[in-house]
């Protein structure tokens, strides 16, 4: 849970943030979300996330500041579990996947020679694979980038289904050596976005499945999954 409290130092007003991640089940697992409107009833019963914001500048920045203040205090979790919504013109909607592999659709250095996708002098490829599978629970790739996808823009997309934090999230969990686990339903993509009633419209069935999934992992877990 992120804690804010506003202190006055010499008249000036000072932003304080702290970091209290609350774990869930014996393993220590941390769960993040990017906006309030995909943690609905059933997830709010279920667990209490850490709020990254939209976008991978937002994700990417909150996470890893509270990865650093978990870090010193030796209170990393075991697992980052990255839950949201997501784009797709070829998945059902409301459907939930566990993320297999995602990449970084904004990153195109391909004029000075490097492959579209990677971060030039860094060591990873344009797609990433995430470690564990999650029994029960279908795959798929994913994309992340900083615009909203829709209808023609799918034809530049190589994966199953978009979002705008996974790969921020990733990387993230790669500077503080934790794994990441990432659901995501499927929201929008089948039709044209034209308002935000296009994204929200399922999101209050998402949120149920993905408490649904939330159980599997956990179970997941129990037995074993992050020791094999």
């Amino acid at each position: 849970m992120l804690k804010v409290n506003m202190l006055t130092t010499s008249g000036r007003l000072k932003l304080v943030v702290k970091m209290s991640p609350v774990y869930s089940s014996a393993a220590k697992i941390l769960y993040t979300m990017a906006a309030p409107a995909e943690y609905g009833a059933y997830l709010q019963a279920r667990i209490k996330p850490l709020m990254i914001g939209i976008g991978p500048v937002e994700a990417g920045v909150n996470l890893a500041a509270a990865l650093a203040e978990m870090a010193v205090r030796a209170a990393l979790p075991d697992v980052v579990v990255s839950l949201g919504s997501a784009g797709s013109r070829s998945l059902p909607q409301a459907e939930v996947f566990q993320v297999t592999s995602v990449s970084y659709r904004d990153m195109d250095v391909s004029l000075l020679g490097f492959e579209k996708g990677c971060t030039p002098f860094v060591e990873l490829p344009a797609a990433v694979d995430l470690p564990y599978r999650i029994p029960g629970i279908p795959e798929a790739t994913l994309s992340t980038g900083a615009s909203i996808v829709a209808g023609a823009a799918y034809d530049l997309v190589d994966a199953d289904m978009v979002d705008m934090e996974t790969f921020a999230v990733l990387r993230a969990c790669h500077k503080f050596n934790v794994p990441l686990i990432g659901l995501r339903g499927i929201s929008d993509g089948a039709t044209e976005l034209t308002h935000l009633g296009d994204w929200t419209e399922y999101l209050h069935v998402i949120d149920e499945k993905l408490c649904d999934t939330v159980d599997l992992v956990e179970a997941a877990i129990a037995d074993g999954v992050l020791e094999r």
